[in-house]
C-alpha cells in the first residue's frame, strides 16, 4: 500500500482585489472565492482517502490576518484533522513577522495542541503517522532575515552578502536534516523558497522582504522521494527524480494569473523495484475564478466606436459570465466623447467584476515636444516615464496595471 499526499500552497486568504461586498456577510466576494477553492480541496482529500495534506506556506495575504479569516481557515483545517487526516502547515514569508518573538498566524494550532495538525516554523524532521504508515517530512520554512542579521559580524554585510549567507544557511539546513532520515521510510521536503530556474507568477507583485534563491541541486537530494514547494504562484515541475514541484496558488490573484491553471498536486509514494520507492504525481484543478482581458482598439475613422467595442465584447461572450473582466479600449482623442458607457456596461453585466479602461491617444503639440504632460492621459504619462527610466518590460507591465487601477478609482 502506498501513501497518498495532497500538496498545495499559497492560499493568501484576504486578497480582495476585483471583489464586491457580499450583502449577507459583509465580506468581499473574493474572500468567498478563496474559501470555496479551499472547500473543494478539503472535499477532494476526504473523498479520495488522502493520507496527508501538505501545505507549503502563505495561508494569508498579510502577516496579521483578521479574525474572520483565521476562523474560516481553522474550520477547514479542523475538518481534515477531525476526520483523521494529518495536516502539515509550513510557515511562509507572508505568515512570518520580521521581528523575532512575534507569533505567526498558524502557531495557534501548536499552542492548542490540535490533534493531527503539525506547524513547522523551523527546519526539522517530522515523522508523521498516517493510516497508510509513517512518513518523514523535512521542513524548510521561510528564513527570517532578521535572525541572520542578529548574529555577530552580520550587521555590516551588503545585501548581496546577506543573500549569500541566507542561501548557505538554507542549504546547510536541508543537508543536515537529510542526514537524519531513515532510509526505510518515505521522505519528502516541504519548503517555502525560491528555487533557481522556476518561472515566476504573481508572487513578484506580493514580495515581502529581500529575495533569496536556492539551486535545484540544493533541494533535489537523492534521499528524498518528493520535494513539495511553495512561494512561486505558477504550478510547475522543476525536476523528475526526485520530483521537485511547485503547487502554485490555489486561486487566481490578479491578471498576471489569467492564463495559469490553479489547483493542487496529488502525490502517491509506494513500493518500487529493487527495494526503492515508486513516486507518481498529478495536478488537479481547483476551478479558480476566471480572469479575462478584452482588447478593443479603435481607429480614427470608426463611424460607431461603441458598436466596435460591443463587437469585441461579443467575441468573448462565452467566457464573460462570472469572470473577472478587464476591458481595455484604445482610441484616438477625437472619439473619446462618442462612447456610450451605459451600453458597454450593460454588455458586461454577467461578469462577476468588470473594469473598463480607456487609453486615449492624442498627438502632442509640437511646440511643447513629445513629453508634454498636458497633452497626455495619466496612463500615457506613466508609460512614457517608465520607458524613459528604462524599467524592464515585465515590471513596467505590472506597474501599468496597478496604475490603471488607481486612475480608474480616481475617475470613479
Amino acid at each position: 500500500m502506498g501513501l497518498k499526499i495532497l500538496h498545495f500552497a499559497d492560499l493568501h486568504l484576504g486578497v480582495e482585489t476585483y471583489g464586491r461586498p457580499d450583502p449577507a456577510t459583509g465580506q468581499s466576494s473574493r474572500f468567498a472565492d478563496f474559501l470555496a477553492a479551499l472547500d473543494r480541496l478539503v472535499d477532494f482529500a476526504l473523498a479520495n482517502s488522502v493520507d496527508l495534506v501538505l501545505f507549503c506556506g502563505d495561508a494569508y495575504k498579510t502577516r496579521e490576518p483578521g479574525q474572520t479569516q483565521q476562523r474560516e481557515f481553522a474550520r477547514r483545517i479542523n475538518r481534515l484533522a477531525a476526520s483523521g487526516v494529518p495536516v502539515f502547515l509550513l510557515i511562509g514569508n507572508h505568515d512570518l513577522h520580521n521581528a523575532a518573538g512575534r507569533a505567526t498566524s498558524t502557531e495557534i494550532f501548536d499552542t492548542l495542541a490540535v490533534k493531527n495538525v503539525y506547524v513547522a516554523s523551523k527546519p526539522a524532521v517530522y515523522r508523521i503517522p498516517t493510516k497508510s504508515g509513517v512518513i518523514q517530512v523535512v521542513s524548510l520554512p521561510w528564513l527570517r532575515r532578521s535572525a541572520l542579521l542578529s548574529r555577530e559580524g552580520a550587521k555590516d554585510l551588503s545585501l548581496e552578502q546577506v543573500k549569500e549567507r541566507m542561501q548557505q544557511a538554507l542549504t546547510e539546513a536541508i543537508s543536515s536534516r537529510g542526514s537524519e532520515l531513515e532510509p526505510a521510510l518515505p521522505a519528502v521536503l516541504a519548503a517555502h523558497v525560491w528555487v533557481a530556474g522556476a518561472q515566476p507568477g504573481t508572487e513578484r507583485t506580493m514580495t515581502i522582504g529581500q529575495e533569496h534563491a536556492l539551486l535545484l541541486s540544493n533541494v533535489a537530494l537523492p534521499v528524498l522521494d518528493y520535494v513539495a514547494l511553495g512561494h512561486i504562484h505558477r504550478h510547475q515541475v522543476l525536476n523528475e527524480k526526485p520530483p521537485v514541484v511547485y503547487a502554485g496558488s490555489l486561486e487566481r490573484l490578479d491578471f498576471g494569473d489569467e492564463d495559469d491553471d490553479k489547483g493542487f498536486y496529488v502525490v502517491e509514494v509506494g513500493p518500487g523495484t529493487a527495494g526503492g520507492r515508486r513516486v507518481s504525481y498529478e495536478f488537479h484543478s481547483s476551478s479558480a475564478r476566471r480572469f479575462l482581458s478584452i482588447e478593443a482598439p479603435l481607429s480614427p475613422n470608426d463611424a460607431d466606436p461603441t458598436a466596435s467595442v460591443l463587437k469585441a465584447i461579443e467575441a468573448q461572450a462565452g467566457d464573460i459570465k462570472d469572470a473577472i473582466v478587464r476591458l481595455h479600449i484604445t482610441l484616438p482623442v477625437e472619439l473619446a466623447g462618442q462612447l456610450r458607457e451605459g451600453d458597454i456596461r450593460q454588455a458586461l453585466k454577467e461578469a462577476h467584476y468588470a473594469s473598463v479602461t480607456r487609453d486615449i491617444r492624442q498627438v502632442a503639440r509640437a511646440r511643447l515636444g513629445e513629453l508634454s504632460a498636458g497633452a497626455m492621459t495619466p496612463r500615457e504619462a506613466l508609460k512614457t516615464y517608465l520607458e524613459k527610466m528604462s524599467v524592464p518590460p515585465e515590471r513596467a507591465r505590472v506597474l501599468l496595471e496597478y496604475g490603471e487601477k488607481l486612475i480608474q478609482g480616481q475617475t470613479e
